[in-house]
């Protein structure tokens, strides 16, 4: 069992990925894979815009090397062993504007870590502290955490599941991060600094802080980080300090209101998450009713020209024994309309039948050819009918 892994994370990765690939099946089998078409164009627009971020890191960020910020390349690459990572990623050093932050990202098999210069200089006087930053980011990919969410994405967006899932991811890679940290307090430490700033971190009361969470346990507490992909930074600081800390139970109430606010990733939820998946449903409804308008085509076609086979067997049984062609489908002794309701018509010169199908689907018509055994009829698309809905055991 991975030591660096949050129990749910497992849990929740397996639930959301089986969930996952069976929507992702569904989607492209239901929409006959012309959903597929939008998975290519997004795919797309995806390398344009990721190819900008990762161009805009290369051409502006310090790459770490060796010769270039040797003691920050040498703690990169004594956490990237430490977390047996055999290939260390690129890794660069970026000024951040006043953010304290790093990230992890990926572009075409290729992995980056991104640290920006506020938070590296905020632990000048813990430089351990550097290394949680730099554990917490190589969890992210340790985890394949940045490949494993195109197969998960049909679902994330679910409520109560799918920040669940990204919490559980948070809670993981600080575990990474901590791996990488020789002081017990450089973890805590270094998200305290996320909490009251450059300086004033190491003034902080570790557990004091911790505690604070005890106190933001009520309703609408509870609602938000239900509804968000971070834990509260004092319960990440308290699982940081003691990772079997048993941390204080949220309102139930707010799962009752949570449940109906989708997740939509950083950009938070309320009202923006359901504008989100009302997107998201247009789009799906956009591909998916066309591909049923066309299901719903064939099968009323087929099933007109299997409800047809008496109509023909009966023509072809009238021209046999007279050779000629009936003046109306009376003479041959057949009805205007089939069970179902489709109307028929016969035209006297060619016996070519027409069957006006129901639901203003269009005009199948059932044309007749001579062959040395007889007749054989062939179907074709009349009025409003497109070709590929006819059945491939009748065309010609």
């Amino acid at each position: 069992m991975d030591p660096w892994v949050y129990p749910r994370e497992r849990s929740l990765g397996t639930i959301t990925l089986v969930l996952g690939l069976l929507a992702w099946a569904i989607l492209v089998l239901g929409t006959f894979g012309i959903a597929l078409v939008y998975v290519l164009l997004g795919f797309i627009g995806y390398v344009f815009a990721q190819s900008a971020v990762i161009a805009w890191i290369k051409g502006t960020a310090v790459k770490l090397s060796p010769t270039q910020l040797p003691e920050l390349h040498a703690r990169f690459l004594d956490c990237c062993t430490r977390l047996g990572i055999a290939q260390p990623p690129e890794a660069y050093l970026l000024h951040g504007d006043g953010i304290f932050n790093a990230f992890a990202t990926r572009f075409f098999g290729r992995n980056f870590v991104v640290l920006l210069s506020d938070v590296v200089d905020a632990m000048e006087a813990q430089p351990d502290g550097i290394s949680f930053y730099i554990g917490h980011e190589l969890g992210h990919i340790r985890r394949g955490h940045l490949t494993g969410h195109i197969w998960r994405a049909p679902v994330l967006w679910l409520p109560l599941l799918g920040p669940a899932y990204s919490r559980a991811k948070e809670y993981t890679c600080d575990l990474h991060g901590a791996a990488c940290c020789l002081q017990a307090d450089s973890a805590p430490r270094a998200l305290v600094a996320l909490a009251a700033g450059a300086q004033q971190w190491r003034h902080v009361n570790l557990q004091g802080y911790a505690d604070q969470s005890a106190g933001n346990s009520g309703f609408w507490a509870s609602f938000h980080e239900l509804v968000a992909g971070y834990p509260w930074l004092t319960k990440r600081v308290a699982r940081a300090i003691d990772p079997a800390a048993k941390l204080p139970s949220r309102n139930p109430l707010a799962y009752l209101l949570a449940i109906f606010v989708p997740y939509t990733g950083r950009a938070g939820g309320g009202a923006l998450a359901l504008v989100v998946v009302v997107a998201v449903i247009g789009v799906l409804a956009a591909v998916a009713l066309p591909a049923y308008k066309e299901y719903e085509a064939r099968t009323t076609v087929s099933a007109a020209w299997a409800e047809a086979a008496p109509v023909r067997m009966a023509l072809e049984d009238y021209y046999k024994e007279r050779e000629e062609i009936p003046d109306s489908l009376a003479t041959a002794g057949l009805a205007e309309t089939l069970p179902s309701g489709a109307a028929i018509t016969l035209d006297a010169d060619s016996m070519v039948v027409d069957i006006t199908l129901p639901k203003s689907t269009g005009t199948l018509r059932m044309e007749p050819s001579a062959t040395e055994d007889g007749i054989a009829w062939h179907c074709v698309a009349g009025d409003d009918l497109p070709q590929k809905a006819l059945p491939a055991s009748c065309r010609k």
